[in-house]
Protein backbone atom coordinates (compact mmCIF):
# COMPACT_ATOMS: atom_id res chain seq x y z
CA UNK A 1 0.00 0.00 0.00
CA UNK A 2 2.22 3.14 -1.53
CA UNK A 3 -0.80 5.77 -0.87
CA UNK A 4 0.23 8.96 -0.06
CA UNK A 5 -2.64 9.07 2.44
CA UNK A 6 -2.86 6.65 5.14
CA UNK A 7 -6.76 7.53 5.03
CA UNK A 8 -9.83 9.06 3.43
CA UNK A 9 -12.29 10.58 5.33
CA UNK A 10 -15.11 10.29 2.98
CA UNK A 11 -18.21 12.09 3.40
CA UNK A 12 -22.14 11.68 1.39
CA UNK A 13 -23.26 15.34 1.78
CA UNK A 14 -26.99 16.05 1.42
CA UNK A 15 -28.47 19.15 2.43
CA UNK A 16 -27.11 19.94 5.81
CA UNK A 17 -24.14 22.60 5.57
CA UNK A 18 -24.43 23.59 8.75
CA UNK A 19 -23.86 19.76 10.15
CA UNK A 20 -21.19 19.25 7.61
CA UNK A 21 -19.20 22.51 8.76
CA UNK A 22 -19.70 21.12 12.24
CA UNK A 23 -17.94 17.72 11.33
CA UNK A 24 -14.95 19.44 9.13
CA UNK A 25 -13.76 21.34 11.73
CA UNK A 26 -13.97 18.40 14.24
CA UNK A 27 -10.79 16.51 12.09
CA UNK A 28 -8.21 17.06 13.75
CA UNK A 29 -5.55 14.77 12.95
CA UNK A 30 -2.27 15.19 11.55
CA UNK A 31 -2.58 16.81 7.47
CA UNK A 32 0.16 14.70 6.16
CA UNK A 33 -1.73 11.67 6.70
CA UNK A 34 -5.42 12.35 5.50
CA UNK A 35 -7.29 14.03 2.52
CA UNK A 36 -10.97 15.01 3.03
CA UNK A 37 -13.09 13.71 0.46
CA UNK A 38 -17.05 15.15 0.17
CA UNK A 39 -19.31 13.66 -2.55
CA UNK A 40 -22.48 16.57 -2.64
CA UNK A 41 -25.15 14.42 -3.70
CA UNK A 42 -27.86 17.12 -5.67
CA UNK A 43 -29.29 18.26 -2.49
CA UNK A 44 -31.38 21.51 -2.45
CA UNK A 45 -28.28 23.53 0.03
CA UNK A 46 -26.37 22.85 -2.75
CA UNK A 47 -24.64 26.08 -3.25
CA UNK A 48 -24.58 26.22 0.59
CA UNK A 49 -22.94 22.71 0.62
CA UNK A 50 -20.35 24.34 -1.87
CA UNK A 51 -20.09 27.11 0.25
CA UNK A 52 -19.11 25.27 3.20
CA UNK A 53 -16.37 22.92 1.80
CA UNK A 54 -14.89 26.29 0.23
CA UNK A 55 -14.29 28.12 3.32
CA UNK A 56 -13.24 25.38 5.05
CA UNK A 57 -10.76 24.29 2.72
CA UNK A 58 -9.06 28.15 2.31
CA UNK A 59 -8.47 28.20 6.21
CA UNK A 60 -6.91 24.64 6.61
CA UNK A 61 -4.04 22.98 5.58
CA UNK A 62 -5.93 19.67 4.54
CA UNK A 63 -6.03 18.11 1.11
CA UNK A 64 -10.05 19.08 0.33
CA UNK A 65 -11.47 17.53 -2.96
CA UNK A 66 -15.04 18.24 -3.31
CA UNK A 67 -16.97 16.38 -6.04
CA UNK A 68 -20.51 17.28 -7.50
CA UNK A 69 -22.91 14.65 -8.24
CA UNK A 70 -24.84 15.05 -11.30
CA UNK A 71 -28.03 13.75 -10.47
CA UNK A 72 -29.30 12.38 -7.08
CA UNK A 73 -27.52 9.09 -6.47
CA UNK A 74 -29.39 7.96 -3.30
CA UNK A 75 -26.86 6.91 -0.15
CA UNK A 76 -25.46 3.55 -1.51
CA UNK A 77 -24.43 5.11 -4.57
CA UNK A 78 -22.77 7.66 -3.11
CA UNK A 79 -20.87 5.40 -0.85
CA UNK A 80 -19.79 3.83 -3.86
CA UNK A 81 -18.90 7.34 -5.36
CA UNK A 82 -16.80 8.31 -2.71
CA UNK A 83 -14.86 4.41 -3.39
CA UNK A 84 -13.83 5.88 -7.17
CA UNK A 85 -13.13 9.41 -5.92
CA UNK A 86 -10.85 8.97 -2.68
CA UNK A 87 -7.30 7.98 -2.99
CA UNK A 88 -6.15 7.23 0.64
CA UNK A 89 -5.17 3.03 1.62
CA UNK A 90 -8.40 2.97 3.74
CA UNK A 91 -11.64 4.95 3.87
CA UNK A 92 -13.00 6.50 6.99
CA UNK A 93 -17.24 7.27 6.00
CA UNK A 94 -18.38 10.25 8.12
CA UNK A 95 -22.37 10.61 8.24
CA UNK A 96 -22.57 14.86 7.40
CA UNK A 97 -24.52 15.45 10.56
CA UNK A 98 -21.87 13.44 13.12
CA UNK A 99 -18.65 14.57 14.60
CA UNK A 100 -14.98 12.78 15.53
CA UNK A 101 -14.27 12.55 19.13
CA UNK A 102 -10.87 15.27 19.69
CA UNK A 103 -7.48 13.79 18.93
CA UNK A 104 -9.51 10.30 18.41
CA UNK A 105 -8.49 10.20 14.58
CA UNK A 106 -4.39 10.23 15.14
CA UNK A 107 -5.03 7.43 17.11
CA UNK A 108 -7.20 5.23 14.75
CA UNK A 109 -4.42 6.49 11.83
CA UNK A 110 -1.79 5.33 14.01
CA UNK A 111 -2.58 1.98 13.95
CA UNK A 112 -3.83 1.75 10.53
CA UNK A 113 -0.24 2.16 9.63
CA UNK A 114 1.34 -0.52 11.39
CA UNK A 115 -1.71 -2.65 10.34
CA UNK A 116 -1.93 -1.99 6.81
CA UNK A 117 -2.78 -5.83 5.85
CA UNK A 118 -6.06 -5.03 7.47
CA UNK A 119 -9.43 -5.09 5.53
CA UNK A 120 -11.77 -3.62 7.81
CA UNK A 121 -11.51 -2.08 11.64
CA UNK A 122 -14.66 -1.69 13.69
CA UNK A 123 -14.44 1.62 15.84
CA UNK A 124 -16.46 2.36 18.99
CA UNK A 125 -18.40 5.41 19.61
CA UNK A 126 -20.86 7.65 21.40
CA UNK A 127 -24.39 8.46 20.94
CA UNK A 128 -25.75 11.90 22.68
CA UNK A 129 -28.99 11.27 23.63
CA UNK A 130 -31.84 14.42 23.16
CA UNK A 131 -32.01 14.38 27.17
CA UNK A 132 -28.26 14.56 27.46
CA UNK A 133 -27.43 10.97 28.50
CA UNK A 134 -24.34 9.67 26.54
CA UNK A 135 -24.35 6.15 25.43
CA UNK A 136 -21.33 4.58 24.44
CA UNK A 137 -21.04 1.92 21.95
CA UNK A 138 -18.01 -0.18 23.00
CA UNK A 139 -17.92 -3.66 21.72
CA UNK A 140 -14.72 -5.74 23.03
CA UNK A 141 -12.93 -4.80 26.86
CA UNK A 142 -10.00 -4.38 24.49
CA UNK A 143 -8.61 -3.79 20.54
CA UNK A 144 -9.46 -7.37 18.85
CA UNK A 145 -7.91 -8.90 15.49
CA UNK A 146 -10.18 -11.23 13.76
CA UNK A 147 -9.14 -13.51 11.01
CA UNK A 148 -10.63 -13.26 7.73
CA UNK A 149 -13.40 -15.87 6.88
CA UNK A 150 -17.57 -16.61 7.61
CA UNK A 151 -17.29 -16.27 11.58
CA UNK A 152 -15.64 -12.92 11.14
CA UNK A 153 -18.45 -11.50 8.83
CA UNK A 154 -21.62 -12.99 11.34
CA UNK A 155 -19.24 -11.33 14.38
CA UNK A 156 -18.97 -7.80 12.88
CA UNK A 157 -22.01 -7.80 10.42
CA UNK A 158 -24.37 -6.17 13.00
CA UNK A 159 -22.30 -4.14 14.93
CA UNK A 160 -21.33 -2.03 11.65
CA UNK A 161 -24.58 -0.50 10.60
CA UNK A 162 -23.44 2.97 11.66
CA UNK A 163 -21.57 4.31 8.92
CA UNK A 164 -19.69 7.22 11.04
CA UNK A 165 -16.51 5.79 11.39
CA UNK A 166 -17.19 2.95 9.53
CA UNK A 167 -13.39 2.09 8.02
CA UNK A 168 -12.64 -0.14 5.63
CA UNK A 169 -9.46 -0.73 3.12
CA UNK A 170 -10.07 1.29 -0.27
CA UNK A 171 -8.26 -1.34 -2.57
CA UNK A 172 -9.96 -3.91 -1.08
CA UNK A 173 -13.70 -2.30 -1.32
CA UNK A 174 -12.86 -1.29 -4.74
CA UNK A 175 -13.77 -4.62 -6.04
CA UNK A 176 -17.16 -4.89 -4.57
CA UNK A 177 -19.01 -1.58 -6.28
CA UNK A 178 -22.20 -3.41 -7.07
CA UNK A 179 -25.52 -1.61 -7.67
CA UNK A 180 -27.36 -4.72 -6.92
CA UNK A 181 -28.27 -3.17 -3.22
CA UNK A 182 -29.14 0.20 -4.27
CA UNK A 183 -32.09 1.44 -1.63
CA UNK A 184 -31.18 -0.63 1.10
CA UNK A 185 -29.07 2.35 2.73
CA UNK A 186 -26.57 -0.80 3.70
CA UNK A 187 -24.35 -0.67 0.92
CA UNK A 188 -21.24 -0.38 3.61
CA UNK A 189 -22.36 -3.79 5.18
CA UNK A 190 -21.82 -5.35 2.15
CA UNK A 191 -18.72 -4.29 1.56
CA UNK A 192 -17.84 -5.40 4.99
CA UNK A 193 -18.97 -8.82 4.25
CA UNK A 194 -17.05 -9.31 1.37
CA UNK A 195 -13.75 -7.64 2.02
CA UNK A 196 -13.90 -9.62 6.06
CA UNK A 197 -14.33 -13.19 4.01
CA UNK A 198 -10.93 -12.92 2.56
CA UNK A 199 -8.91 -10.34 4.24
CA UNK A 200 -8.54 -9.92 8.42
CA UNK A 201 -9.66 -7.51 10.33
CA UNK A 202 -10.11 -5.45 13.97
CA UNK A 203 -11.48 -3.78 16.73
CA UNK A 204 -10.02 -0.59 17.65
CA UNK A 205 -10.72 0.28 20.87
CA UNK A 206 -10.90 4.02 21.15
CA UNK A 207 -14.22 5.91 20.88
CA UNK A 208 -13.98 7.47 17.45
CA UNK A 209 -17.04 9.71 16.80
CA UNK A 210 -19.78 11.02 18.17
CA UNK A 211 -23.31 11.03 16.99
CA UNK A 212 -26.86 13.04 17.50
CA UNK A 213 -29.93 11.62 18.10
CA UNK A 214 -32.74 13.72 16.26
CA UNK A 215 -31.95 15.58 12.99
CA UNK A 216 -33.80 14.75 9.79
CA UNK A 217 -33.84 11.60 7.46
CA UNK A 218 -33.69 12.92 3.90
CA UNK A 219 -33.49 9.26 2.87
CA UNK A 220 -36.21 9.02 -0.13
CA UNK A 221 -35.47 11.74 -2.60
CA UNK A 222 -33.28 9.76 -4.95
CA UNK A 223 -35.16 7.31 -7.81
CA UNK A 224 -33.66 3.98 -5.73
CA UNK A 225 -35.27 4.74 -2.38
CA UNK A 226 -38.36 6.53 -3.76
CA UNK A 227 -41.23 4.21 -2.29
CA UNK A 228 -38.89 2.48 0.44
CA UNK A 229 -38.05 5.53 2.68
CA UNK A 230 -40.30 8.68 3.23
CA UNK A 231 -38.21 11.96 3.50
CA UNK A 232 -38.13 14.18 6.29
CA UNK A 233 -39.87 10.83 8.91
CA UNK A 234 -38.97 7.22 10.01
CA UNK A 235 -42.57 5.12 9.18
CA UNK A 236 -43.50 1.77 10.51
CA UNK A 237 -42.51 0.67 6.64
CA UNK A 238 -39.27 2.87 6.53
CA UNK A 239 -37.97 0.52 9.54
CA UNK A 240 -39.44 -2.71 7.72
CA UNK A 241 -37.73 -1.66 4.63
CA UNK A 242 -34.57 -0.82 5.72
CA UNK A 243 -34.31 -4.18 7.83
CA UNK A 244 -35.44 -6.35 4.97
CA UNK A 245 -32.53 -4.65 3.39
CA UNK A 246 -29.91 -6.75 5.71
CA UNK A 247 -31.25 -10.00 4.69
CA UNK A 248 -31.72 -8.66 0.89
CA UNK A 249 -27.50 -8.77 1.37
CA UNK A 250 -27.08 -12.08 3.53
CA UNK A 251 -28.79 -13.92 1.28
CA UNK A 252 -27.37 -12.87 -2.04
CA UNK A 253 -24.43 -13.78 -0.04
CA UNK A 254 -25.90 -17.31 0.89
CA UNK A 255 -26.30 -18.02 -2.74
CA UNK A 256 -23.04 -16.50 -3.72
CA UNK A 257 -20.87 -18.69 -1.57
CA UNK A 258 -23.34 -21.65 -0.90
CA UNK A 259 -23.32 -20.67 3.20
CA UNK A 260 -26.72 -19.86 5.58
CA UNK A 261 -25.68 -16.62 7.16
CA UNK A 262 -29.33 -15.20 6.90
CA UNK A 263 -30.46 -17.20 10.14
CA UNK A 264 -27.33 -16.71 12.32
CA UNK A 265 -28.05 -13.02 11.03
CA UNK A 266 -31.37 -12.31 12.14
CA UNK A 267 -30.76 -14.23 15.10
CA UNK A 268 -28.17 -12.05 16.25
CA UNK A 269 -29.99 -8.96 15.25
CA UNK A 270 -32.73 -10.01 17.74
CA UNK A 271 -30.62 -10.43 20.85
CA UNK A 272 -29.60 -6.47 19.96
CA UNK A 273 -33.21 -5.00 18.75
CA UNK A 274 -33.83 -2.79 21.37
CA UNK A 275 -32.46 0.45 19.27
CA UNK A 276 -35.00 -0.54 16.30
CA UNK A 277 -37.72 -0.98 18.83
CA UNK A 278 -37.50 1.86 20.30
CA UNK A 279 -37.42 4.31 18.06
CA UNK A 280 -40.81 3.70 17.19
CA UNK A 281 -42.44 3.27 20.87
CA UNK A 282 -43.58 6.88 20.77
CA UNK A 283 -46.19 6.69 18.08
CA UNK A 284 -48.85 5.18 20.06
CA UNK A 285 -49.32 1.47 21.94
CA UNK A 286 -51.58 0.57 18.71
CA UNK A 287 -48.98 2.01 16.30
CA UNK A 288 -45.75 0.24 18.07
CA UNK A 289 -48.13 -3.27 18.42
CA UNK A 290 -48.50 -3.28 15.10
CA UNK A 291 -44.66 -2.70 14.48
CA UNK A 292 -43.81 -5.36 16.65
CA UNK A 293 -46.48 -8.07 15.15
CA UNK A 294 -44.81 -7.11 11.63
CA UNK A 295 -41.43 -7.38 13.02
CA UNK A 296 -42.35 -11.63 14.26
CA UNK A 297 -43.41 -11.73 10.62
CA UNK A 298 -40.43 -11.66 8.99
CA UNK A 299 -38.31 -13.51 11.20
CA UNK A 300 -37.96 -11.36 14.32
CA UNK A 301 -38.20 -12.66 18.20
CA UNK A 302 -36.76 -14.41 20.65
CA UNK A 303 -36.37 -13.94 24.56
CA UNK A 304 -34.78 -10.33 24.07
CA UNK A 305 -36.75 -9.27 21.40
CA UNK A 306 -39.83 -9.71 23.99
CA UNK A 307 -38.04 -8.32 26.56
CA UNK A 308 -37.25 -5.17 24.91
CA UNK A 309 -41.09 -5.13 23.70
CA UNK A 310 -42.74 -5.36 26.88
CA UNK A 311 -39.88 -2.81 28.61
CA UNK A 312 -40.91 -0.55 26.40
CA UNK A 313 -44.50 -0.84 26.80
CA UNK A 314 -44.02 -0.67 30.50
CA UNK A 315 -41.84 1.75 31.02
CA UNK A 316 -41.15 3.84 27.20
CA UNK A 317 -38.38 4.57 26.01
CA UNK A 318 -37.18 7.12 28.42
CA UNK A 319 -36.88 4.75 31.20
CA UNK A 320 -35.48 2.47 29.05
CA UNK A 321 -32.90 4.09 27.27
CA UNK A 322 -31.47 5.17 30.86
CA UNK A 323 -31.17 1.53 31.85
CA UNK A 324 -29.40 0.91 28.68
CA UNK A 325 -26.88 3.82 28.92
CA UNK A 326 -26.38 2.60 32.92
CA UNK A 327 -26.01 -1.00 32.69
CA UNK A 328 -23.11 -0.40 29.32
CA UNK A 329 -21.44 2.02 31.22
CA UNK A 330 -21.74 -0.08 34.32
CA UNK A 331 -20.42 -3.04 32.27
CA UNK A 332 -17.90 -1.04 29.88
CA UNK A 333 -18.82 -2.24 27.00
CA UNK A 334 -21.80 -3.71 25.40
CA UNK A 335 -22.81 -7.42 26.86
CA UNK A 336 -22.38 -10.29 25.10
CA UNK A 337 -26.29 -12.11 24.94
Amino acid sequence: MNQQFIVSVCIPAYNRPDELKRLLESIDADKEHIEIVVCEDKSPKRDEIIAAVESFAKGSEYDVKLFLNETNFGYDKNIRELVKCATGGFIIYMGDDDVFVPHALDKLIGFLSTHRQLGYVLKSHYFYHEDGKIEPFKYYSSTTMFDAGFNTYIELFRKSVFISGFTINREFASKHLVNEFDGTLLMQLYLLAEVVLQHPAAYFDEPLTQAYEGGTPFFGNSDSEKGFYTPGTITIENSLNFLKGFFKITQALDDKYQFNSTELVKNDMSKYFYPSLAIQKNGGLKRFFGYVKKLKEIGFGGFYFNVYAIALTVLGKTSCDSVIVFLKKTLGKTPKL
